[in-house]
């Protein structure tokens, strides 16, 4: 045991140092964000370590290979789907005239802290042991929105108003997922919150898909970047040409092992017995805002032509809006 967590340590190093060489300004804090968005290592699990060798290795090799070749992979739609760029574009460009046609943008949504919270079963503390209870004797607000996915071996609470968000969302923007896990994580999730799967259809992009060494990039989205919308609670995963497409959401902290993480000095919902208000809290905000921009970029009293115009223009009036007005857009109002 004590070699196994000596090498998990120089994993974490070599991590970290991965994360130093890419972002040279960065901090100690910021690394241990990009870290804690893949793996916990005060409850790591041998097989938590081996897949962390795997990622380390993966992204390096990614990295040496993006830098030599034309062609993305896109093995989120096809599994053996390869297109060079200018078909890529081609795509994209195809692709964007369909949805302003249909009066609609696109929406890149994060999945861990703004659309739900996870955490591994070996991290529940003892006063969170209530969340093992049988569906019918749980709390009522967690009986439609707590699920155990033994999968991925983990706890993921929905958080509230995400179900009337993704409708409601879904009518004005063609809806992605973009998560730092896994894919067959990303794939869980999105079966909780879309079993249907009306919502995101193939759209579901992971760190496997990422072209970029532990950060997240919009060359993988079939999109224009002039009408892309991305709501995330993490500003730091971002690359930094795509940070003016970015909506910053508060985090959600259901579990105590989440707010640990993160270093948060107060309990978390569970630990409290409580949740974000329903209508009042961050999605619900979230979706105020998306609409009204949506609202702008549709603007009939504009003269230019709807291939012509930036959402990223129209993100910053509304950006600027909200200072302006003192509105805490996307605060969290906690209900008992």
């Amino acid at each position: 045991m004590n070699l196994f967590r000596s090498k998990l340590m120089f994993y974490r190093k070599s991590y970290k140092k991965e994360i130093t060489k890419k972002k040279k300004k960065m901090s100690t804090t910021i690394a241990e964000e990009l870290f804690a968005s893949f793996v916990d290592f005060e409850q790591v699990e041998e097989d938590q370590y081996i897949d962390l060798k795997r990622i380390c290795r993966n992204k390096r090799r990614k990295l040496e290979v993006s830098k030599s070749s034309s062609s993305l992979e896109l093995r989120y739609i096809h599994k053996n789907l390869s297109l060079a760029k200018n078909e890529m574009d081609r795509l994209r460009d195809e692709n964007s005239k369909k949805l302003l046609r249909d009066r609609k943008l696109s929406l890149v949504l994060d999945l861990d802290h703004t659309l739900l919270n996870s955490a591994g079963f070996s991290v529940i503390t003892g006063e969170e042991e209530y969340l093992n209870c049988e569906r019918d004797v749980l709390p009522e607000y967690l009986k439609s929105s707590l699920f155990r996915v033994d999968l991925t071996k983990t706890l993921t609470k929905l958080r509230p108003y995400v179900n009337t968000f993704l409708k409601e969302a879904s009518k004005l923007y063609e809806l992605h997922i973009y998560t730092m896990g896994d894919f067959l994580y990303a794939l869980e999730m999105a079966k909780l919150l879309d079993p249907e799967n009306i919502y995101f259809n193939s759209r579901i992009v992971s760190r496997d898909d990422s072209t970029r060494m532990f950060e997240k990039s919009l060359d993988v989205v079939l999109g224009k970047e002039n009408a892309i919308v991305i709501l995330d609670d993490s500003e730091l995963v971002w690359c930094k040409e795509h940070k003016e497409n970015l909506i910053v959401i508060e985090r959600y902290h259901f579990f105590a092992n989440s707010c640990k993480q993160f270093g948060v000095d107060h309990k978390s919902h569970s630990q409290l017995k409580s949740d974000e208000n329903e209508s009042k809290g961050a999605l619900a905000n979230s979706l105020k805002i998306l609409q009204q921009i949506h609202t702008l970029f549709f603007d009939l009293g504009q003269k230019d032509s709807l291939e012509d115009r930036d959402l990223r223009k129209v993100l910053k009036s509304v950006q600027k809006e909200v200072v302006k007005g003192c509105k805490v857009v996307f605060s969290d109002e906690i209900s008992d």
